[in-house]
């Protein structure tokens, strides 16, 4: 099986490639894989939080299955199988929940812009950032649109066009990552944000999920209009109530989901 997949105590699902032969090359099955683990933990109500992770010691993923695209599988297959990148990546987006990306090994090619669709991305420190594929004739075109939305123009271009590589210091630098952590505090970092992450509300964090996809690409005014209908709805849930009753009477809150 490619792909792990772990529930904890505190509702967070770990979904771990598992592929080290191929360096957890995003192949059909893989990305098979990881769609049907997205959608098991979306519909699971007792999850809260999902991390994507890598059981591999030095790679989070080197990126699409090159072999793939070499084979001699006619066009129209071939074609036919790229759908699986953007309902990935949408998935992420839309899984109403948040993720965390926990990049312990190399981030590349496409695993780039699986990394870009989480929500946050940790770092271990040393690993490299980056999409290559330029370099074997190939073009970063299904996350382009990711990388544009995370990374200054410039440096995008410079990854893009140049195929080289970044640290992971330099990626927090740029904001590409929320915090790049030392190996040995590498894991239970992951897991502190997971179980911090958990403790808000399931309800309002969808929302407020939801409410980011929804206006990011918006005008202003048509965004604001949106957000405004967002917040009312928000202040009929049961959840923002038990919230500040819970910061007033200084415990910890308990969610109902309504």
């Amino acid at each position: 099986m490619p792909v792990q997949y772990q529930v904890d105590d505190h509702g967070v699902a770990y979904l771990h490639l598992d592929s080290p032969e191929t360096r957890n090359a995003l192949s059909n099955k893989l990305l098979d894989e990881l769609l049907e683990a997205l959608d098991r933990a979306k519909s699971d109500s007792a999850v809260r939080v999902v991390v994507l992770g890598t059981t591999h010691d030095k790679v989070f993923s080197a990126g699409g299955d090159l072999k793939a695209l070499s084979d001699a599988e006619p066009a129209i297959t071939k074609y036919a199988g790229l759908d699986r990148f953007p309902r990935l990546f949408l998935a992420l987006q839309q899984l109403g929940k948040p993720t965390i990306c926990a990049a312990s090994g190399d981030v590349l090619a496409g695993a780039f812009g699986l990394a870009l669709a989480c929500d946050l991305i940790l770092a271990r420190k040393g690993i490299r950032f980056g999409c290559p594929e330029i370099n074997v004739g190939v073009f970063p075109f299904m996350i382009s649109a990711l990388i544009y939305r995370s990374v200054p123009r410039a440096k995008a271009n410079e990854l893009m066009l140049l195929g080289d590589l970044i640290g992971a210091d330099e990626a927090l630098a740029l904001q590409i990552v929320n915090a790049v952590v030392p190996s040995g505090e590498f894991d239970d970092t992951v897991r502190s944000w997971a179980h911090r992450l958990a403790t808000k509300s399931p309800l309002l964090t969808r929302l407020g999920k939801d409410a980011i996809a929804t206006t990011r690409d918006m005008s202003l005014p048509d965004a604001l209009s949106v957000l405004q209908a967002q917040l009312a709805l928000a202040l009929t849930t049961d959840d923002i109530v038990e919230g500040v009753t819970a910061f007033r009477q200084r415990r910890d809150p308990h969610w109902s989901g309504r």
